[in-house]
Formats: C-alpha cells, sequence, structure tokens
C-alpha cells in the first residue's frame, strides 16, 4: 500500500507542484489549504507525512504543527516544512514543536523528494 502524504499550503499552485512530484514517485497525496482544513483531513486517517507551509490564513503552520502534536493519532508523525519562511526564530520555532525538517520555497521536486524518503520509513 502506498504511503500517505498530507500537504497543507494556502496556494493552490504548490499543492500541484508537491502532488504531482509525490505520485509521480508513488505516493498517495491528500491536501488542505490551511491548517484547520488539515486537522479535519487527519480525522481518523492515517498518513506518514505532513508537509505544511508556515504563513497561510485560518490556521497558520506552526499552529497546526502544534495541534498535530497534541493528537495521540499523529504525535509520531514526521512534519517537513515547506514555505518561504527562513527566519531562524521561526525554524527554531517550528523544531521545538516538533518539525523534522525544514525547506525553503521555491525548492527543487527532487530535493524535496530527497528529504521525503528520509522521512517517510519504508
Amino acid at each position: 500500500m502506498a504511503k500517505c502524504i498530507l500537504i497543507v499550503d494556502d496556494s493552490s499552485s504548490v499543492r500541484t507542484v508537491v502532488g504531482i512530484a509525490l505520485r509521480g514517485a508513488g505516493y498517495e497525496v491528500v491536501e488542505a489549504g490551511d491548517g484547520a482544513q488539515a486537522l479535519q483531513q487527519l480525522n481518523g486517517r492515517k498518513v506518514n507525512l505532513i508537509i505544511s507551509d508556515v504563513n497561510m490564513p485560518v490556521m497558520d503552520g506552526l499552529t497546526f504543527l502544534k495541534e498535530v502534536k497534541k493528537s495521540a493519532a499523529h504525535k509520531f508523525v514526521p512534519v517537513m516544512m515547506l514555505t518561504t519562511e527562513s527566519a531562524e526564530e521561526k525554524m527554531a520555532i517550528g523544531r521545538a514543536e516538533g518539525a523534522r525538517a525544514w525547506m525553503t520555497k521555491p525548492f527543487k521536486p527532487e530535493q524535496m523528494l530527497a528529504a521525503v524518503q528520509k522521512l517517510v520509513l519504508p
């Protein structure tokens, strides 16, 4: 069965690019436009990795990350932040909240896939 990855980004074009790369590598992909929508998508669903933007309306990525880590079902799911945000302060908050990787946009799909493969256990 394919590993499932949740992409959380308010930009549909970013979700599309990331989704194409992941599907091409054989992953199942679920998408959400913000953190609140992503929490609904996670409800009862097993995911192997979450890729989230930081700056989003409704619920930003760091708040979403904090909420995910509170959930017993998803506490140990690795989270990679994929964002234009490169401030050390935001990265430190992300690490403290449990983000396992931080990739800045623009990104190369092959770099992202290499990071994904390290985070998604076989």
